[in-house]
């Protein structure tokens, strides 16, 4: 198992309705602040770790193991069942009842690899996200860190190399850190190693 460290900066956008075309910015060391009509942009340096445990296994069975491990509700389905709950209860309910023991559900499959194998003509590389979560885990962040909902679900990245399967997902301790507020990473910390076990399970370590 390996954690990385990778610098990003995202840009957040603050916009009115029908708001003038951009201002001239201003651009320093520690970020840059543009004026946009009455609204505002700003980028926020984020450090992020990156969890990689790798595995020995064949890649369709680490594959397996990781959606064998979590609910996987039809999506459709439990987006009504989420629309029509007229009380926060009867929505934990839907929730609860889509989740597995581990607190954890897919959202959603992409085959990044398909793309890639197209354009080769050969059987790889092998390259899977799963975008898995818990919309109550990410409401717990989110009242405190309304950016904590960019971030979740989350990706875990599946792919085969020469030196055995990946297994990677950015830690949401690291993409809240620099909000520095102790409910909602406390809440991350929480979620990280839900996911660390996941993927430790899944990788047979």
């Amino acid at each position: 198992m390996r954690i990385a460290t990778i610098g990003l900066m995202f840009v957040g956008l603050s916009l009115v309705a029908n708001a003038p075309v951009f201002s001239a910015f201003a651009q320093s060391t520690e970020g840059v602040l543009a004026t946009i009509g009455a609204g505002s942009m700003d980028t926020r340096r984020v450090e992020i770790e990156r969890l990689t445990v790798k595995s020995s296994r064949p890649f369709q069975a680490v594959v397996d193991a990781v959606e064998g491990a979590v609910g996987r509700p039809d999506m459709a389905q439990f987006g009504k069942a989420i629309k029509n709950a007229r009380s926060y209860s009867e929505m934990k309910r839907v929730v609860d009842s889509s989740v597995s023991q581990r607190g954890l559900m897919l959202f959603m499959r992409f085959d990044d690899g398909e793309i890639l194998r197209k354009e080769s003509g050969l059987d790889k590389p092998k390259i899977v996200r799963l975008l898995i979560g818990n919309p109550l885990i990410m409401k717990e962040m989110a009242k405190h860190v309304p950016d904590a909902a960019a971030y979740a679900p989350v990706t875990i990245l599946v792919d085969e190399r020469s030196d055995g399967v990946h297994l990677t997902y950015d830690k949401m301790v690291s993409l809240l850190a620099p909000y520095g507020n102790s409910a909602a990473l406390a809440v991350a910390q929480d979620l990280d190693k839900k996911i660390e076990n996941l993927l430790r399970a899944a990788a047979g370590i």
